[in-house]
């Protein structure tokens, strides 16, 4: 019952007042997304269905989840992947919820998407494929979403702004909060965050040049 009142109270500050689709270059390194970009609740011209479609390092990283949440747990679906490809995205991140999923590589013309699980506890994997999107601009952007793109998506993108941009740990833990929209938190939203972020260090293979910092970290 907890987490059917749970899930209730999210879908209505999930689902309020959505702004219009994206219609961007997503490969664009623009000199970093502003705080109001990053914080938008629209969704993608390249794959309908997802919402909170939201820049995190500009060309490099987005976050997402599903309009509604996704129920089934089974991911994006063929046509979001076939979407994302052709926009020019590499690979994408399904964290914490994809249990029902079929990951897999997906082409496109010319290019190709990578599926994979994630978790927002176990970083590492996300972090070097971020980082190999930023040291390969050909390769193509990276998407992270989770089930409604608020929490565990929000986790791994506070870490990639930690490791890539030089933010500190506080400072990244009051983005994914303001990002969370008021969506509330099983065992209080301090103490999921804290969580989280207790699995994350800073890895020092995967620094970054200050002129790729300049191009890609928010403004």
């Amino acid at each position: 019952m907890r987490h059917s009142v749970l899930a209730l109270v999210m879908m209505a500050a999930l689902t309020a007042g959505p702004a219009p689709g994206l219609a961007e270059d997503l490969t664009a390194r623009s000199g970093g997304p502003s705080a109001s970009e990053m914080m938008r609740r629209g969704g993608s011209d390249a794959a309908d269905g997802l919402s909170f479609f939201r820049p995190v390092l500009s060309g490099v990283l987005y976050r997402a989840g599903f309009k509604g949440g996704d129920k089934g747990r089974t991911g994006l679906s063929q046509s979001q992947r076939e979407g994302l490809c052709n926009a020019g995205m590499s690979k994408a991140f399904y964290a914490d919820f994809g249990k029902n999923t079929d990951y897999g590589t997906t082409q496109c013309g010319g290019g190709s998407l990578d599926y994979a699980a994630a978790r927002s506890s176990r970083p590492a994997s996300v972090m070097k494929a971020v980082h190999a999107a930023i040291k390969n601009p050909s390769q193509g952007p990276v998407l992270v979403h989770c089930m409604w793109g608020v929490h565990s998506s929000g986790a791994l993108s506070a870490m990639a702004l930690v490791q890539f941009c030089g933010w500190s740990e506080d400072r990244a833990k009051q983005y994914w909060n303001e990002a969370r929209n008021k969506a509330p938190c099983s065992g209080g939203c301090d103490k999921w965050i804290d969580a989280k972020f207790a699995n994350f260090s800073v890895d020092p293979a995967l620094t970054i040049s200050a002129a790729e910092q300049a191009a890609i970290c928010p403004k």
